[in-house]
């Protein structure tokens, strides 16, 4: 009785999903790994036949039968298998035949692949980020040098002029060399520190919606779709205001190259997610922003690039909006992922809540 305690105590404690089916493929276990990502009670889908619980694909029933019949283990990599709420995950899995007193059980063990390539993914564009921003760093040293002489000696010229309609030629020069040292200070990014406190996030996503409302004279429908038990979250929120507008203009001006704005749609969802990781931290709560919009999608070409500087899906694009971007919410200790095709765009924030919570 000891043995058989300690061991539900393992399975439940165990991060691995786990799942023990009977000969017919009918649910008989399920650990809390395991309900946590299928997104199912296993006591109320005690009994229910597997596919009931997710969904794959006929071959892989076929090879679950085969496995009783034969008592022959197997392993799948990167299967993709459909949940009862539609949402489809990338996992690994291998199935054991456990022989039994009156028949043969399959026990599963399913290990997702989707955080694991999340993962890699992130710390890929992470090191990208990094590399970036010592590139540009390097690179704005050696173009505000010269500016900075540039202008210097253009106001030396201009006090030498007494015909005032040549002084606008050395105007000139000074607003341009100040265009340029502006250019540069915004690829930099501010050096200014958050001013973080405790903000309630759909005060952020409300002041954007006006913002972008007025802009587009209410030619683009913007919907909410909040959840309003979020807690508030540590951050500072006029730079969160300017990281979330950056990318809703960038929607907006994606719906105003089609044909009609009318039909353009941009959705702002919250959400929560639990024991979610950025970078190397797991935070017990997360809280995620989307901004999805109905434009044309992101060129396949720019989708690894977009968030560097200087690069724009538009002929009159600075290219630096998604980096400000970028650079506020890593200041938050968050992480912003994008995915995009026609018709469809994602850009999804998450920002660590434990603060909040």
């Amino acid at each position: 009785m000891m043995n058989d305690a300690l061991h539900r105590l393992l399975l439940d404690n165990l991060t691995t999903a786990v799942l023990l089916l009977d000969a017919e493929l009918r649910l008989q276990y399920m650990n809390p790994a395991a309900e946590m990502l299928l997104a199912v009670s296993g006591q109320r889908n005690h009994g229910q036949f597997i596919s009931e619980l997710f969904t794959e694909s006929v071959e892989a029933l076929a090879a679950l039968r085969q496995a009783v019949s034969q008592a022959h283990p197997f392993t799948k990599r990167e299967a993709t298998l459909t949940s009862l709420n539609g949402h489809s995950l990338t996992v690994d899995y291998a199935v054991t035949p456990i022989p039994a007193r009156r028949e043969t059980l399959l026990l599963l063990e399913i290990h997702p692949r989707d955080r694991l390539l999340r993962i890699t993914k992130e710390e890929a564009q992470l090191s990208k980020q990094e590399t970036t921003k010592l590139l540009v760093r390097g690179l704005a040293h050696e173009i505000k040098n010269p500016l900075g002489g540039i202008r210097g000696a253009a106001q030396l010229l201009s006090r030498e002029l007494h015909e005032p309609s040549l002084r606008d030629y050395t105007d000139v020069i000074i607003e341009e060399a100040d265009r340029l040292r502006n250019l540069v200070d915004r690829m930099l990014g501010s050096n200014k520190l958050p001013s973080l406190a405790m903000t309630n996030i759909h005060e952020v996503l409300e002041r954007v919606c006006s913002l972008v409302d007025l802009e587009s004279q209410g030619r683009i429908t913007l919907v909410r779709d909040y959840d309003p038990s979020i807690p508030d979250v540590l951050i500072d929120r006029e730079q969160m205001i300017q990281a979330v507008l950056n990318i809703v203009r960038n929607a907006m001006q994606a719906l105003a190259s089609q044909n009609d704005l009318h039909l353009g749609r941009i959705t702002l969802r919250t959400r929560t997610l639990r024991q979610f990781t950025i970078g190397h931290t797991r935070h017990r709560l997360v809280c995620k922003v989307e901004i999805i919009d109905n434009g044309p999608g992101i060129p396949p070409e720019l989708q690894d690039t977009i968030f560097y500087p200087m690069v724009s899906g538009r002929a009159d694009g600075t290219g630096l909006g998604l980096a400000i971007t970028q650079n506020i919410i890593s200041q938050h200790q968050g992480l912003i992922e994008c995915e995009s095709h026609p018709g469809h765009t994602v850009f999804a924030l998450f920002l660590p809540l434990e603060q909040g919570a």
